[in-house]
């Protein structure tokens, strides 16, 4: 349980609050690249309770600007693409992607009024399938190299879905080991949990739905927490999955992907306080994905153009209660996003933590919640927070990635994470 001060402190991400402060010292995902063509017109977004326009330019750079010009106020996501950045429709001011005001047409000849204006911009970097942003002070820091952004196009399947809820609700999921066998449970073997565990022949849906109550062993790393939860098997040994929380708003899971070879991620990006991006991707390390990884992970079938879910809790996500007798606990479907956005809307718009009653099972969560305090405290008191990333030296993740396989009779799981660097970081 936190209490309403910590509460706030993890919930709050607006320009002027501690928890914001925290999320902006990192890049951050601003738009899927399909959402920015090439001579596609400006995009309103709003991001970190800040209302913006991301565009591109005719040299292809994204930029993100204030959505309102700094001459009148207009809304420059109307605003034309041309002669080398954003012109505003209202008076013709011209702004680039870094914010200097370029041409302002109605100022008499020899004006150098245009050169005291500097524009509210935020530098971008285009990886991954998404365009990222930094939204901090000072020089913003190397754009971690995740095997995920750095993989070719055809390694990597990737896509968006809003949550309509806070940031934080989407991400404690991702450490959230036992709802996997309640939530996304499937009676009949459908979907991406009818894969079979690597290095063996069962279903990773029929091994979390034989042990209900796992053993779980926290950890805390130098990106964030690795999590194991370690369930029995009615063949005498141990089948594990360990998930990682990273810094700050990051879950990173195996995908059933054999170990070291690619990894899914859930990056959780606040809108605002009460809604949410949820970034998805699934990659491989090694090869090409094939169809069923892209759809089972990434894609989403229930999802629609604007990257709503067809599936919602207006209309209850179309849940079918004799599914629930003969298919699936939840009757809501395959897809494991529409699952995860009943769950964390359902809580509220923001979970109030004061009333919540944590057991064995939350020692993930509670991990989690600790750790970003400790940061966002010593972010207060002047310090660089934790997993910023100043140097080449320091960008590359070997042991970085999920896991799911077996572990024998023995169930030793200590030291598995230094098995995931058996491939290039």
């Amino acid at each position: 349980m936190l209490t309403r001060e910590e509460n706030d402190l993890l919930t709050q991400t607006g320009p002027d609050t501690p928890g914001g402060a925290l999320m902006r010292r990192y890049w951050q995902p601003a738009a899927l690249s399909e959402e920015l063509p090439p001579d596609g017109p400006p995009k309103a977004i709003r991001l970190f309770s800040e209302d913006l326009v991301l565009f591109r330019d005719e040299a292809g750079r994204p930029g993100l600007l204030g959505i309102h010009c700094s001459h009148r106020r207009a809304d420059l996501s109307y605003a034309r693409v041309e002669d080398g950045g954003l012109r505003c429709v209202y008076h013709g001011w011209l702004y680039d992607v870094g914010g200097r005001c370029l041409q302002q047409p109605g100022e008499p000849k020899g004006s150098t009024f245009k050169n005291t204006i500097r524009h509210l911009a935020y530098p971008c970097i285009e990886a991954g399938g998404v365009v990222f942003t930094y939204m901090g002070p000072g020089e913003p820091p190397l754009l971690p190299n995740y095997s995920f952004l750095t993989v070719p196009p055809e390694y990597r399947s990737n896509t968006k879905s809003i949550q309509e809820c806070n940031w934080l609700q989407g991400l404690e999921g991702e450490i959230d080991p036992v709802h996997i066998s309640f939530l996304h449970r499937f009676f009949k073997e459908r979907g991406a949990q009818n894969r079979a565990v690597p290095g063996g022949s069962r279903s990773i849906n029929s091994l979390v739905g034989e042990d209900l109550s796992p053993r779980l062993e926290v950890e805390e790393a130098d990106f964030g927490v690795r999590l194991y939860a370690i369930r029995e098997t009615a063949d005498g040994d141990y089948y594990l999955r360990m998930n990682n929380f990273v810094y700050p708003n990051l879950g990173i899971f195996s995908a059933g992907r054999p170990k070291g070879d690619g990894y899914g991620v859930n990056w959780h990006v606040p809108i605002d306080d009460t809604n949410h991006w949820k970034y998805s991707w699934t990659h491989s390390r090694t090869s090409p994905l094939d169809p069923s990884e892209a759809r089972g992970y990434a894609t989403n079938s229930d999802l629609n153009p604007d990257y709503t879910l067809n599936r919602n809790k207006r209309n209850r996500y179309l849940q079918d209660r004799e599914e629930m007798k003969t298919s699936s606990f939840l009757g809501m479907g395959v897809n494991f996003n529409v699952h995860d956005a009943y769950a964390t809307e359902g809580q509220g718009e923001i979970l109030d933590r004061t009333l919540e009653h944590l057991g064995y099972s939350d020692k993930p969560i509670a991990m989690m919640r600790k750790v970003l305090l400790r940061a966002i405290r010593e972010l207060q008191e002047g310090k660089e927070p934790p997993h910023v990333i100043r140097t080449e030296a320091d960008n590359h993740f070997p042991y970085l990635g999920g896991y799911t396989g077996l572990l024998g009779p023995s169930g030793e799981w200590q030291g598995v994470w230094k098995e995931l660097a058996v491939y290039p970081s």
